[in-house]
């Protein structure tokens, strides 16, 4: 069977983990839980691709260049999830991808401000508040969605 083209896309601040409130995102590099997750994709028959950025527009071009390549995205969008309308268009305009919305920490248990996502309702599921473990979920939704 053909592998099916994952994206994982991480947005701000997410090339920090390890650095960055440690409490709350723990120790592990960014690179280190990204071998993680791309072991999993492999011995899932995923073919993964990995991109991160700090800037909005970025994150929409490799949503709009998902078309038509990617089988399914997960994304972390960091604190665009919480008022990043623009990204929740780049979402919709991706017919036929489901993207999973997937963070680290409980974005309903920290600062109000956090509790909502704009993207949530454009995505097929979301999964927060597992740490690393949260791309692995993913992973596995994929799965059973494609």
């Amino acid at each position: 069977m053909a592998k099916k083209k994952i994206l994982l896309l991480l947005g701000p601040n997410l090339d920090m983990v390890g650095v960055r409130e440690q409490g709350v995102y723990g120790t592990e590099t960014t690179e280190s839980i990204n071998q993680e997750i791309r072991a999993l994709a492999e011995k899932l028959n995923f073919e993964l691709d990995i991109y991160q950025s700090n800037h909005e527009g970025d994150l929409i071009d490799k949503i709009h260049a998902a078309r038509g390549v990617y089988d399914g995205c997960i994304l972390n969008a960091g604190a665009l999830t919480h008022y990043s309308y623009a990204l929740r268009d780049a979402i919709t305009c991706v017919h036929g991808v489901p993207f999973i919305e997937t963070h680290m920490s409980n974005i309903h248990a920290r600062e109000e401000f956090r509790h909502t996502s704009v993207i949530a309702p454009v995505c097929a599921g979301q999964i927060s508040g597992f740490g690393k473990t949260s791309y692995f979920l993913a992973l596995y939704a994929l799965q059973g969605l494609l």
